[in-house]
């Protein structure tokens, strides 16, 4: 096995990571909040904990990947204030709730799968998990660290931080958090306004609820992860993942709310991908600024100069080690989109090569370079730059500037099967699952009639050979004659 190195942020600093059963692994990321069009800030914990997944399965672990569905209890202000957003949504459209956690889920899932994000092992949904969580708050009431107002629950923040460390993920001052944390309208209920809910009561008008010992109502954002997290992983596991921005206050209560439970904490790495930014700006809803997933399929946000297929936009995020931010713009994203061509287009090369019987390159090394910076908390960006190297190698053989022999050629398959493939998700052909998988018959037909018109060119056929390209090059394809035969591009 493999040793991985990864970025634990509650000690903040790398680990080698040690599992709690040497062949096993328990994972749980959050999820999203399906009551909206997944955008691109969504995409990159979903890709990032994806090469997580993907890496800890192909080094050799067994791995439980939990990933939630947040369909109740998410509230418009954080500070427990305000409706809960999928009520709201359904209220204003007139749906019930679970239609529309059915409908963006649906979109969720469908944009996942063209990105290439493999489906987790587990998807509990908050709303199906009531019971467990109205008995985790029970014991956390027994055990002294809760309390109930006016039929709502609320964790007991200041009396948890003087015998607990709370604040010690995100690195907040809590003292002075304490202090200055100001009254918002509705939370006279709770005993300081640092206290966050466990079980709210449903107003009259609330769409979703559910019976409680301590009133008709719903459970609290945070509490839903350390419910479903214990379930499926038990009292300690592995990783929890997430984005940066739920390191306060989602994860911060989640350890305050387990601890409290168990009397221990619950998980032993904490992993957070940075931001994807606009202009330096948080990409989200509440910023009024994000692109939605569908926008970069089909080009038709403002913003965006041409639409991006979904290949793209996986090697445009996995350019970035996952805990640097990442700065979008048309740019940026037509340069991953160029980058990702030239290696697949080396590839293809690669497919192409003629064996010969000695070699005049070096490629035993970049197999373990590619597996180095996967174990140096996955730095995808050093992975494409050795793959950068091995296409600059099948380009030198290509061009008769170099020699392979058949085990050197065998070996550069490996790689991009093994790095390109298998950890980092990009399809070898460029094409994502579903929708995307409809070009594949037009690559067939590009192919067709350019083996005809090397055959018309063969038989000096000329008129048929130029129409055959002229033609080609009018809708976008961008055709290379090469010593063996031919080379092809769908041109931008």
């Amino acid at each position: 096995m493999r040793q991985l190195c990864i970025y634990n942020s509650l000690t903040r600093q790398k680990e080698t990571f040690k599992p709690l059963h040497p062949e096993r692994v328990g994972m749980y990321v959050c999820g999203p909040t399906v009551y909206g069009d997944g955008h691109l800030g969504h995409a990159r914990p979903a890709i990032t904990f994806d090469i997580l997944y993907r890496y800890l399965t192909h080094i050799g672990y067994k791995v439980r990947y939990v990933r939630n569905i947040t369909d109740v209890g998410h509230l418009e202000n954080d500070a427990d204030s305000g409706e809960d957003k999928i009520a709201k949504k359904a209220r204003l459209e007139q749906l019930e709730p679970m239609e529309v956690v059915q409908h963006y889920l649906n979109s969720y899932h469908a944009a996942m799968t063209r990105l290439g994000v493999l489906p987790p092992s587990i998807e509990p949904h908050a709303s199906g998990h009531i019971i467990e969580q109205i008995a985790y708050i029970q014991k956390i009431i027994d055990a002294g660290y809760a309390y109930v107002s006016e039929g709502s629950v609320y964790f007991d923040v200041p009396k948890y931080n003087s015998t607990h460390p709370y604040g010690k993920l995100s690195g907040r001052n809590i003292d002075e958090l304490l202090s200055n944390t100001r009254a918002l309208d509705g939370q006279q209920e709770k005993r300081h306004p640092a206290d966050f809910a466990l079980w709210k009561k449903a107003a009259p008008e609330h769409i979703m609820h559910w019976p409680s010992p301590w009133s008709e109502g719903f459970p609290g954002w945070h509490l839903e992860c350390s419910t479903m997290g214990e379930k499926y992983l038990g009292e300690q596991f592995d990783i929890h993942g997430g984005g940066m921005d739920l390191m306060f206050p989602h994860h911060e209560c989640e350890i305050a709310q387990s601890v409290a439970h168990n009397g221990h904490e619950t998980v032993r790495y904490w992993m957070h991908n940075n931001m994807i930014t606009i202009d330096g700006k948080k990409m989200g809803k509440s910023y009024g600024n994000f692109i939605t997933l569908d926008e970069f399929f089909t080009g038709s946000h403002p913003l965006l100069e041409q639409p991006y297929s979904p290949m793209t936009i996986r090697f445009f995020i996995l350019m970035a080690q996952y805990r640097s931010t990442l700065d979008f713009s048309n740019a940026a994203l037509k340069a991953a989109e160029k980058a990702l061509q030239r290696i697949l287009e080396g590839h293809k090369r690669l497919l192409d090569l003629k064996p010969s019987a000695t070699s005049t390159v070096d490629v035993s090394t970049y197999e373990e370079k590619m597996y180095e910076a996967m174990d140096d908390d996955l730095n995808t960006p050093i992975v494409i730059a050795h793959l950068f190297d091995v296409c600059r190698i099948i380009n030198q053989i290509n061009d008769g500037n170099a020699t392979a022999t058949a085990a050197d050629i065998d070996t550069m398959k490996r790689l991009f099967t093994t790095f390109l493939g298998d950890i980092l998700g990009i399809t070898l052909d460029g094409t994502s699952a579903g929708q995307d998988t409809d070009i594949l018959p037009y690559r067939q037909a590009v192919d067709l009639l350019l083996q005809i018109r090397s055959e018309s060119k063969a038989k000096k056929d000329w008129a048929t050979s130029d129409l055959i390209r002229d033609r080609l090059a009018a809708i976008g394809f961008s055709v290379k004659d090469t010593k063996d035969g031919f080379e092809w591009t769908l041109a931008k």
